[in-house]
């Protein structure tokens, strides 16, 4: 049995969404008109002959281009960011202390701008490994200075690109003001050899019958909390009328710093992996190999899955068998293992 809101969740619950209509009555008409412009064409793209790998969204051309796997800064400094509305997928995880940071993965799009972008640690590494994307990251732990410096996956980092490939912006302050252009993400591959045509192993989507199909529980809202720090916890709501998720840190809407487009999900996946810190700065080793138990939400339902490691991606499994996805963005929050799912993750259905 799934666990519903219990009443410190629901006062949580209340309390950002009070504050997030508050801040959002006024220009509630234009987001919901940003909302449908995101959405624009996505359901003329059924049938169509080419698909792209990650979202499973239609092309009228033949589909190439290497993934892109970012590091983005969630400091609520950093926020709102730029470019994570146009990733097929993101990853979230915690980095040092209770604060979460995204790898957000591009293929179907290319931002003009992308960031902030923030440091790199090694399992952040593995996770881009799992779909040959080109890894973009501004610094390092030790861990993951080591894997880049062995030639272990391609990668931009910014801590020899800043002020060339990498921009410092104006409009934020150090260390929540690095970000590079799609563009320079491009002119960089070439500056390293490193080919950038192939595109990654399509994810495994649901046919329009299936959606249609999808059973589960009500959830229309869930709440995932990052241990105690109120600043990084994520509620998902459920638009009915767009048939997408919409995603809030700390009351806010997720959306592009520059357009105001909001970030639409069509999977919402919650995995609970085991966490461990490893040094006195409070880095962290995340078991992502062993799998585990795991929460999936597609169109207002929620199911109990588990996950694997499946070629270097985290994936549902239901059954046994991989779970496939609705058509269109997806969005990964690896929690840890302790306290655990029922202790971090809430859902509530309208009555």
């Amino acid at each position: 049995m799934l666990k519903r809101w219990i009443a410190v969740s629901a006062a949580a619950m209340l309390l950002v969404s009070g504050c997030s209509k508050e801040k959002a009555e006024e220009p509630a008409k234009q987001d919901t008109e940003k909302a449908e412009e995101t959405t624009k064409g996505v359901s003329s793209e059924k049938g169509l002959p080419f698909q792209y790998p990650l979202t499973g969204f239609g092309s009228e051309t033949e589909v190439d281009g290497r993934a892109v796997a970012v590091m983005i800064n969630n400091h609520p400094k950093a926020r709102p960011q730029s470019g994570l509305n146009q990733a097929d997928v993101v990853y979230e995880l915690l980095a040092e202390g209770d604060v979460t940071r995204f790898l957000a993965i591009f293929q179907s799009e290319q931002p003009e701008l992308i960031g902030p972008v923030r440091s790199s640690r090694d399992y952040y590494i593995e996770l881009a490994k799992g779909y040959d994307g080109l890894y973009v990251a501004h610094g390092y732990s030790p861990e993951a200075k080591e894997l880049l410096d062995q030639g272990y996956i391609d990668n931009l980092n910014g801590m020899q690109y800043d002020g060339t490939l990498f921009k410092r912006e104006s409009f934020r302050q150090p260390p929540h003001n690095s970000y590079i252009s799609y563009e320079n993400v491009l002119k960089g591959a070439k500056e390293r050899n490193y080919s950038m045509e192939d595109k990654p192993e399509s994810l495994e989507f649901l046919s329009k019958e299936e959606v249609k199909a999808i059973q589960g529980e009500d959830a229309d809202s869930a709440m995932v909390s990052y241990l105690d720090n109120e600043l990084f916890n994520v509620i998902y709501e459920y638009d009915e009328a767009l048939g997408k998720y919409k995603r809030y840190s700390n009351g806010e809407l997720t959306a592009d710093f520059k357009s105001g487009k909001p970030v639409l999900l069509d999977n919402i996946f919650i995995a609970e992996a085991d966490h461990k810190v490893v040094d006195s700065s409070g880095r962290r080793d995340i078991n992502l190999t062993s799998g585990g138990n795991g929460y999936l939400l597609q169109k207002g339902k929620v199911t109990e899955v588990q996950w694997e490691n499946i070629n270097g991606r985290i994936l549902p499994v239901m059954n046994g068998k991989q779970a496939g996805l609705v058509p269109g963005k997806t969005w990964i929050n690896i929690i840890p293992s302790s306290p655990g799912l029922e202790q971090t993750v809430s859902f509530e259905a309208k009555p």
